[in-house]
């Protein structure tokens, strides 16, 4: 039942809804500067070094085979990057593991809003959470967020689809500053929005898009299930 329900979600958010945007980083560099949903394509560039961000706010517990998320949250409560583990996950012929190596938990939108967008919709709190796979090849940043309601939710991320990368923003050295492949996801599901950043170096560059878009569809669908009450 579980997969069957990430099926479906995969063709929602991949399949570019009302609730689903995306867009090609437009240039390599510390800072990228992307209008959504436009695209553009990204010369080849070097490969960066593969080395992971030596500084974590936290340490993080050795990789294990444990799924993408954590233990059932209490329906309702505030979120938390400790919701999120390492990302393993497999649907049929798919599979993908990849390591958190860092997690942040804000109790305000405030560090993450970049043009006050978040602030304007009411943003409660957000998160966000880095993941490297492919021994570094592939890098990814999540930035979730949680909203009054679903309307606030969609009204955003249909906003954020029309600003640039700037309305939200991440740790740049969760991700690599030159590279082959460069895109934003983002979308809401119920109260939340989930914006997915990920880049790539040539070696691991025609991997990187599948690996995009199920990161973003897999917790697109916890977030439809995360609040949901189960008869006791």
């Amino acid at each position: 039942m579980l997969i069957s329900v990430i099926a479906a979600v995969a063709v929602v958010v991949l399949g570019g809804g009302a609730y689903g945007a995306y867009a090609y980083l437009s240039a390599p560099g510390p800072a990228p500067n992307i209008t959504m949903p436009t695209v553009s394509s990204i010369p080849p560039q070097s490969d960066p070094p593969s080395s992971l961000p030596t500084e974590s706010p936290e340490s993080e517990p050795s990789p294990t085979d444990s799924p993408s998320t954590s233990n059932r949250t209490e329906p309702g409560s505030p979120l938390a990057h400790t919701e999120f583990k390492d990302w393993n996950f497999g649907l049929g012929d798919v599979k993908f593991d990849a390591k958190k190596v860092g997690g942040w938990t804000y109790d305000s939108c405030d560090p993450v809003d970049g043009e006050g967008v978040l602030a304007d919709n009411e943003c409660e709190s957000a998160v966000q959470v880095a993941y490297s796979a492919d021994d570094g090849a592939i890098k990814a940043a999540q930035i979730m967020m949680s909203f009054p309601s679903e309307q606030t939710a969609k009204t955003t991320a249909s906003r954020l689809a029309k600003l640039t990368s700037d309305a939200v923003l991440w740790r740049q050295s969760t991700t690599h500053s030159t590279y082959a492949y460069g895109k934003i996801r983002s979308g809401s599901a119920k109260n939340y929005v989930v914006v997915t950043v990920v880049t790539a170096t040539k070696a691991a560059s025609s991997k990187a898009p599948k690996f995009h878009s199920f990161l973003q569809a897999d917790h697109a669908n916890y977030f439809l299930m995360r609040d949901l009450r189960v008869p006791s």
